[in-house]
């Protein structure tokens, strides 16, 4: 092969033009330069450690190298009361990985030219003017003052706008999930400009609401509810047919069972997939965590982002504002663990880890203390779901189960273990 061609094949595959995301079963490892047999490490490490004692139900590994499907598997049960195994097509919530998608949505419409990443947010939001911050008091208790800035949309973007996630943070005075219920993104937005911040914009990393005052954003600046821009602009020129923010009556035979454990450490339901909640559209149209889909439908936007914004001749962004949106953006380059509260949590490793807009960013192998490569960008999900992409590698690894919380193992840290051990 000619070094012509062979640089137009490897561009074709970069935009996944030869991946039959249809059926994903047809892998080609060797065509991804990956070890085969070293991939099998994959499911006798997932069968050992977490199936066969019981620890989780089901999982389901898609790793894409260079544009091509390298490997693709399914283990155990997606509905084990009801001994439903775990198919290609399983629908799996996805939880805080909607995040990076509400990241891309909003940045097509920065490429439209509606908005600069370090515009106040009071500019569509008038509650988020004149915000305050509760800060500590030299003389005990905490104390209100002005905000030394606005907060801005890479500060919503990046976590350091000073909202944060719920009554642990004091955010909300009712329960989260009673409150989040009574609220659309419009009135959401609106209630986080009336509370005092819990820092001032820019200068800590905390997980937060910002992923869903960035899809309230999307709505203002499209004139389109969220649900309806997410359709038009992300999953019909992707092909992402199965990811919505509920399943539908035709879906549910395939939407995975979810599960927690006990005092006891077993396994048990938490979320029926007969009776879930996702089984309706929500009224809150949650851009931080509310989505449900396929690892296919994940793989397509994965394969996306490491194609530089398009896939099979469909572009969805432009290659530089992928760039901008994986590098890291925390101040002086810091790390997340240089910025984090006290007792903050993230759905990955604060340790060698900067933050881009919605996702973590590696400083590289020796700062994080895991292999892989400077500059690859990932997040999770709280039902333990997790992806990344490796530029460096053209490398896609996304990777579903269903277990709450997503802190209870590291299925991240041992599956970089595994895949990279397989690169040829």
């Amino acid at each position: 092969m000619t070094n012509s061609a062979h640089a137009a094949r490897a561009g074709n595959a970069a935009r996944g033009d030869n991946i039959d995301f249809a059926n994903p079963q047809a892998i080609d490892p060797a065509g991804a330069g990956l070890d085969p047999d070293r991939l099998g490490w994959i499911g006798e490490h997932l069968r050992a450690r977490y199936l066969d004692p019981g620890k989780i139900a089901g999982a389901q590994i898609a790793i894409v190298r260079g544009g091509v499907l390298g490997w693709f598997e399914s283990f155990g049960w997606r509905d084990r009361e009801r001994s439903l195994p775990v198919t290609t097509d399983t629908i799996w919530r996805l939880a805080s990985m909607t995040k990076p998608l509400t990241g891309v949505a909003l940045m097509r419409l920065y490429e439209r030219g509606h908005f600069q990443l370090d515009d106040a947010v009071e500019r569509w939001i008038p509650e988020w003017k004149n915000m305050t911050v509760a800060e500590p008091d030299p003389n005990g208790g905490r104390r209100i003052v002005p905000a030394h800035r606005p907060p801005t949309i890479r500060d919503i973007l990046t976590h350091t706008s000073g909202i944060g996630y719920g009554p642990e943070n004091r955010d909300l005075d009712l329960g989260a999930r009673d409150w989040l219920e009574t609220h659309d993104l419009a009135s959401l937005a609106a209630a986080f400009g009336q509370w005092p911040l819990r820092f001032q914009p820019g200068t800590h990393w905390l997980y937060s609401h910002g992923m869903d005052v960035a899809a309230r954003l999307v709505e203002i600046m499209s004139g389109l509810p969220y649900d309806e821009y997410l359709r038009r602009e992300l999953f019909a020129p992707l092909a992402m047919t199965d990811t919505d923010f509920f399943v539908p009556a035709d879906k549910v035979e395939r939407f995975a069972a979810c599960y927690g454990r006990d005092g006891r450490k077993q396994l048990v339901l938490i979320d029926d997939p007969t009776t879930s909640g996702h089984l309706h559209r929500p009224k809150l149209l949650n851009g931080g965590g509310g989505l449900v889909g396929t690892t296919a439908d994940y793989l397509r936007f994965c394969t996306m982002l490491a194609g530089g914004g398009e896939l099979a001749g469909q572009r969805v962004l432009g290659r530089k504002t992928i760039e901008l949106m994986t590098c890291n953006h925390l101040p002086g380059d810091a790390e997340m663990a240089d910025l984090a509260l006290p007792m903050g949590y993230g759905e990955v490793g604060f340790a060698g880890n900067g933050f881009g807009l919605t996702v973590a960013v590696s400083k590289g192998p020796q700062p994080s203390g895991a292999v892989g490569s400077a500059g690859e960008f990932m997040w999770g999900g709280a039902a333990s779901t997790t992806f990344w992409v490796d530029p460096a590698e053209q490398l896609v690894v996304v990777f579903m189960t269903q277990l709450l919380p997503s802190g209870t193992f590291n299925f991240r840290g041992q599956l970089k273990a595994l895949v990279y051990a397989a690169l040829l």
